[in-house]
């Protein structure tokens, strides 16, 4: 494992909407979900939540498994990136505000994130969201006790 996607999701009062990013260094360009790498001595979901907020500054109500990995061959690297994919849910007013990683963003929905993300992997990810996550309430199983996880510390 190398690293983690978040795939942030807010509630409108007409559907739920993702938000994409548009990245500025490798694949400059390209619509991508929030991702990065894990470091030493952080779980998978504590790095999912420190890359959303370095990366955006959201912090999310509630964050679960997607109970999917997504998986790629990296080229430049001649390595294969594996990272478990995070479903964060924001409030719909939370204000994204962007690190130098990324040029711009949109919230949109999962058709249309699906039509712009460049990779079949990200594409399919979405989709298995959308079915698990948007068209019913995710099973509280995999649900991360961020709340719980604060009061720890």
């Amino acid at each position: 494992m190398r690293g983690i996607a978040v795939v942030a999701i807010r509630k409108t009062t007409r559907d739920h909407e993702v938000l994409l990013l548009r990245r500025t260094g490798s694949n400059a360009g390209e619509w991508c979900q929030i991702a990065g790498s894990i470091e030493p001595g952080e779980t998978a979901w504590q790095a999912a939540l420190r890359e959303m907020r370095e990366e955006t500054e959201l912090v999310p109500s509630r964050l679960y498994s997607a109970d999917l990995c997504e998986q790629f061959y990296e080229v430049g690297r001649d390595s294969i990136w594996f990272a478990p994919i995070f479903v964060a849910y924001v409030e719909p007013d939370a204000t994204v505000r962007l690190n130098e990683e990324h040029s711009e963003y949109c919230w949109t929905s999962i058709g249309r994130a699906i039509d712009l993300l460049p990779f079949p992997g990200q594409k399919a990810t979405f989709m298995h969201i959308r079915r698990w996550f948007v068209e019913r309430e995710p099973t509280r199983l995999l649900e991360i006790d961020i709340d719980g996880a604060r009061q720890a510390t």
